[in-house]
């Protein structure tokens, strides 16, 4: 078992949490800021089987688009990732 955290931008969360629902993914949605540009993130808890992780990554492209944001200074710009996604090992999961 796998547990992906996904941080994604504010505007991309409800069309991935509507996708991963439709393909019987479970997800815990928390409210997060990014530190460099300190917008609004979501981030998203998806506990995936071994088999599923491919199809959970696949929603969060389908859904994350990179966009081009103001810079701090004057006549900037600076690209944001669509999503960054830690994929991590799971040794137990328990559901009470």
């Amino acid at each position: 078992m796998k547990l992906l955290v996904a941080v994604v931008q504010d505007q991309d969360a409800p069309a991935l949490m509507a996708r991963l629902v439709e393909r019987g993914f479970g997800a815990t949605k928390l409210a997060s800021t990014g530190g460099f540009l300190r917008e609004g993130n979501t981030t998203l808890l998806i506990g995936v089987d071994d088999h599923r992780v491919g199809a959970a990554l696949d929603c969060i492209r389908e859904a994350c688009h990179r966009r081009r944001h103001a810079g701090s200074r004057p006549g900037t710009e600076v690209e944001v990732a669509g999503a960054t996604v830690f994929v991590l090992g799971i040794d137990r999961f328990e559901r009470v």
